[in-house]
C-alpha cells in the first residue's frame, strides 16, 4: 500500500499540465500556497517527462527539487517521533541522510513509470496557523480520480510541503508507524533503524 501511495504522489507531482486553481475558501486561503505547488509541479514535469536525460542526471535533479519543495529534515525528525531524542548526534545524523537517500531512491524508482496522468487543484485551505491544506485530484487514464492533500508550512516567507495525505492516509503518519514498529522490534534501539535503512538505500552496513 505504502508502495502504491508513493507512485500516486509521483504522479501528483509530475502530472500539472491540466490545472485549475479554486479555492475553497477564498477569504481565508492562501493563494500563493496553491502557486508554490503548481510552480513546483511544473519545475518537475519539466525535468522528468523527458526520458532522454539519463537517470543518474534526473535523480541528482530530483534531489534538488526534493529539497526545494519539501522540508526533510523537519519530515525526517517528525516521522522518528520520540525516539529523536534517544538517538545520539552521530545517529540523528545518519539517520537525516539515509531517510533522504531513502526518499530520493523511491520516488526516483516511480518517475520512470510516469505515463500522462494529470491533476487539478480542487481546494485550498488554511491548516492552523502557519499551514495550508491544498487538495489535488489526480486524473488517471484508466482508473478513478484519486485525491491528494499537500500539507504546506509558511516559515520565514517560504513555502515547504511537510506531509502528503493520499485518499486520507497521511505519508508521514504511515512512514512514522512503520519506523517505530522497526525500531521496538529491535528492543527499542534507534540503531535497528538505522541499519534496516541502510540495507534499503543499499549501503554496507
Amino acid at each position: 500500500m505504502l508502495t502504491r501511495r508513493l507512485f500516486l504522489v509521483c504522479a501528483a507531482l509530475l502530472a500539472v499540465s491540466s490545472w485549475a486553481v479554486r479555492p475553497a475558501n477564498a477569504q481565508s486561503a492562501d493563494p500563493a500556497a496553491a502557486a508554490f505547488i503548481q510552480n513546483l509541479g511544473n519545475e518537475a514535469v519539466s525535468t522528468f517527462s523527458n526520458k532522454s536525460v539519463p537517470r543518474d542526471q534526473a535523480v541528482q535533479r530530483f534531489r534538488g527539487l526534493l529539497y526545494q519543495g519539501f522540508d526533510v529534515p523537519y519530515i525526517g525528525r517528525w516521522v522518528l517521533g520520540r525516539y529523536w531524542n534517544s538517538a545520539s548526534p552521530q545517529q540523528q545524523a545518519e539517520y537525516q541522510k539515509l531517510f533522504e537517500q531513502l526518499i530520493v531512491k523511491t520516488y526516483a524508482d516511480r518517475f520512470v513509470e510516469y505515463s500522462g496522468e494529470t491533476f487539478k487543484i480542487v481546494g485550498n485551505q488554511p491548516a492552523g496557523e502557519t499551514d495550508s491544506s491544498v487538495t489535488t485530484q489526480i486524473v488517471r487514464p484508466n482508473g478513478p480520480p484519486v485525491n491528494v492533500d499537500w500539507r504546506v508550512r509558511k516559515r520565514d516567507n517560504q513555502y515547504k510541503i511537510i506531509d502528503v495525505m493520499v485518499e486520507g492516509v497521511s505519508m508521514g503518519i504511515t512512514q512514522r508507524q512503520e519506523f517505530a514498529s522497526v525500531i521496538q522490534q529491535s528492543g527499542g534501539n534507534v540503531e535497528g533503524l538505522i541499519q534496516a535503512l541502510r540495507r534499503k538505500v543499499g549501503q554496507a552496513g
